[in-house]
């Protein structure tokens, strides 16, 4: 059974709701995986964009939101999640607005994709601090059992 990761408030290329984004609530949309492999000791979330700053003559990929060290346990994060309600042990990285927690869908310009990404690791990842996406990832290197992806799309109104 392969890891999947999917959301009640949006569908695989599906749009993301506004209350979501930087024009509605700023939320963090609720998340649920399942199919964790054997051996699965934690799990790393980023949510990035590559369309940034416009999917037509996209420039850099933007990141945000970064958690890593989520317990093997775990199998969801709820809507709007607070740092305080993550998963024992969690660590929350540092986003592409130089801050931690979940910056949603805020683009320039044009329908972005945005790319929920989560990975299942044989090893518990030490505490990075506030790390940025790529210390973390690698951090990850040689550790990825399985990755899931939702893509969920945006643009503003």
């Amino acid at each position: 059974m392969p890891l999947v990761l999917t959301s009640s408030a949006f569908t695989q290329q599906g749009s993301i709701p506004q209350q979501y984004t930087c024009q509605g609530r700023d939320l963090s949309p609720p998340l649920s995986w399942s199919g964790a492999p054997e051996g699965t000791k934690g799990f790393v979330l980023i949510v990035d964009d590559p369309d940034a700053p416009d999917p037509a003559a996209p420039k850099r990929t933007w990141v945000h939101w970064v958690l890593y060290a989520i317990p093997a346990g775990t199998a969801s994060l709820p809507e709007a999640v607070a740092p305080a309600k993550l998963p024992a042990g969690t660590r929350e990285g540092t986003n592409d607005w130089n801050r931690t927690g979940y910056g949603g869908p805020c683009p320039p310009v044009g329908r972005h994709r945005y790319f929920h990404k989560l990975y299942a690791l044989d090893a518990e990842l030490p505490d990075l601090g506030p790390a940025r996406k790529a210390e973390v990832e690698k951090a990850m290197e040689g550790h990825v059992l399985a990755k899931a992806e939702l893509v969920g799309t945006y643009q503003k109104r």
